[in-house]
């Protein structure tokens, strides 16, 4: 018998509220391996916090905050998660900042984007390849020409789809969101790292 983490996790959703401050955000529960379970919270709660730090909250008293989160893949012991964290301190609008988390279930390791391909792969060009060929077919008007991602591009994990994505202003003007590039995980193979999460939605045995 497979003792690994296979079956979905169980979400909880939790409330952080105080005042100007309302944030929705998620825990898992039920884990086989109670340690993975406190490291995937922990780094959960951190973050929730940290993206609070990084909006002016407490600091500037004007700022109002409010989030929220998804859950993009929870199954084969990957769970990939978004945090949504909006705020506003007058203005024309507020400014939101989303930031994804993948986690091995079974060991609550949080996984860079790095770590999802073989070790030596050239996965930067490769990913921003795919991603210029996107910018030039949905004629999107970057701010500026688009030469590469980031080492550690923001990213989560969609069904076998990996999703590379970046923040308001980085890529585009504000009025186009958040820019969200689907890349199949089949057309990457090669340099999927089968130990990842990409490897195990790739696999076709249940794990």
């Amino acid at each position: 018998m497979n003792e690994n983490q296979t079956l979905p996790a169980t979400i909880v959703t939790y409330r952080l509220k105080r005042p100007k401050l309302d944030v929705l955000y998620p825990a898992v529960s039920g884990l086989r391996n109670p340690a993975a379970q406190q490291k995937i919270n922990a780094e959960i709660a951190r973050t929730v916090h940290e993206l609070n730090r990084q909006q002016g909250y407490p600091q500037n008293p004007l700022t109002e905050i409010t989030g929220t989160y998804e859950i993009k893949t929870n199954e084969r012991g990957v769970l990939s998660l978004s945090l949504y964290n909006y705020a506003y301190s007058g203005g024309a609008h507020g400014n939101t900042i989303n930031r994804s988390l993948t986690f091995d279930t079974n060991t609550g390791r949080l996984y860079r984007l790095q770590d999802l391909f073989k070790p030596g792969a050239d996965y930067v060009k490769i990913l921003s390849d795919i991603v210029a060929v996107q910018i030039q077919a949905r004629k999107l008007p970057t701010l500026e020409p688009f030469a590469s991602i980031r080492p550690d591009q923001d990213f989560y994990i969609a069904d076998k789809s990996l999703v590379i994505y970046f923040q308001l202003y980085e890529l585009l003007p504000y009025v186009y969101g958040f820019p969200y590039f689907p890349i199949s995980v089949y057309s990457i193979e090669p340099i999927v790292n089968e130990e990842g999460p990409l490897g195990k939605m790739l696999s076709s045995i249940p794990l």
